[in-house]
């Protein structure tokens, strides 16, 4: 396997783009290779097999739309929480197409045991890493507050990506801080 780290990404990025484009059953080495724009058998070149690169896919679009402690610019920890799920709300949105091929990713893991396993190792790490990060971060609420918020947003974006005229009246900055404020302890 050829291992430029830079090129290797690009085409992981161009899997991703394939499978919001084209779905899952769209994705191939060639369809990867015109979408990055290199030669022909580029791809192959970089990943063992399509399982490999749909797990490397799946990997990636947590890393493209993760947000980190130190974006956080609010003192008051329940503000910073919400700030926190206004970042990530408007990342993932940003980045429609990672979002959409991790949905893309979810279906073609009820058929592939392989990639089930990764998926599901790499959204088990993404959960644990976001319950750890309250913990450490200090922000309110407990390990069910972290659960309850995960799954509340995972459903907005999820309804918002794929269906967004279901929400098209709903200010979904302050729903996402309604989802902080009844998701915490009253104190």
């Amino acid at each position: 396997m050829v291992t430029n780290p830079q090129r290797r990404i690009a085409l992981i990025d161009a899997a991703i783009e394939v499978l919001a484009r084209n779905g899952a059953r769209g994705l191939t080495f060639r369809a990867v290779d015109d979408e990055a724009g290199v030669p022909k058998g580029t791809a192959s070149n970089y990943f063992a097999n399509r399982d490999d690169l749909l797990g490397q896919a799946a990997e990636r679009v947590h890393l493209r739309v993760a947000v980190g402690a130190a974006e956080g610019t609010e003192t008051d920890p329940r503000a910073l929480l919400t700030q926190f799920m206004h970042l990530l709300l408007h990342r993932i949105s940003d980045d429609r197409a990672g979002w959409l091929a991790l949905l893309e990713l979810r279906l073609e893991a009820t058929r592939r045991p392989e990639l089930r396993a990764t998926l599901t190792k790499t959204l088990r790490d993404n959960l644990h890493a976001n319950i750890e990060g309250r913990r450490q971060g200090g922000l309110p609420g407990d390990d069910l507050t972290t659960l309850l918020l995960y799954y509340a947003m995972t459903g907005l974006i999820l309804e918002h990506l794929t269906l967004p005229g279901v929400l098209a009246e709903v200010d979904l900055d302050g729903l996402v801080a309604d989802f902080v404020t009844r998701a915490l302890p009253r104190t």
